[in-house]
């Protein structure tokens, strides 16, 4: 695979190569070292592109995951404990679900890395909500979003956003005070 885009979030850029350059290296390479062909293996069952192959998602994680985790590179898990204490007076609850948590794909000193494939609101989320949660509990000071650029988001089922939508929405967002420096990197096979 090959990075095709690079999109500077907040300052991400900047910040990822200046206190990072390693690790961006080593994701770089990472990169690199894919074989997408080997994760076309999706029988596409979709009224517009029946019988079509098509890149898995889960293997293209999956190849992330081997190629990263031997470097030191971890997910990092965070049990989420709900309040009840913002309930209406009188509400009572009937259960609370266990076992919720927040998770980041990647971490390695302080830098944490998402790697989506998944529909739109799920890359918008990871760079407005969930970084800067992982930030607010000390867990990483600055991120890499690794996404598919539109050619290869057209080559995997529908619903897969794309580099370019999201940059322009992270655009047209804006930077809010609270955001932290994000380095978007759209790829291709």
């Amino acid at each position: 695979m090959k990075i095709a885009g690079m999109y500077s979030f907040n300052g991400g850029e900047k910040v990822v190569r200046a206190k990072y350059p390693e690790l961006l290296e080593e994701i770089t390479r990472c990169i690199g070292a894919i074989d997408a062909s080997k994760c076309k293996t999706k029988k596409s069952k979709e009224k517009t592109m029946r019988g079509k192959m098509l890149y898995a998602p889960k293997k293209l994680n999956k190849q992330f995951k081997l190629l990263l985790h031997p470097q030191g590179w971890n997910s990092v898990r965070v049990a989420c404990d709900y309040s009840v204490a913002f309930y209406s007076d009188g509400y009572q609850a009937r259960k609370l679900q266990k076992g919720a948590f927040r998770e980041m794909d990647f971490v390695k000193r302080k830098l944490g890395v998402e790697v989506q494939f998944g529909k739109y609101s799920f890359m918008v989320y990871n760079v407005a909500a969930k970084m800067t949660i992982f930030k607010n509990l000390s867990f990483i000071d600055a991120g890499i979003e690794i996404v598919p650029v539109k050619s290869l988001a057209e080559e995997m089922s529908s619903g897969v956003s794309c580099f370019e939508q999201f940059v322009w929405d992270l655009e047209k967002r804006g930077v809010s005070n609270i955001d932290i420096p994000v380095l978007i990197l759209g790829i291709d096979v």
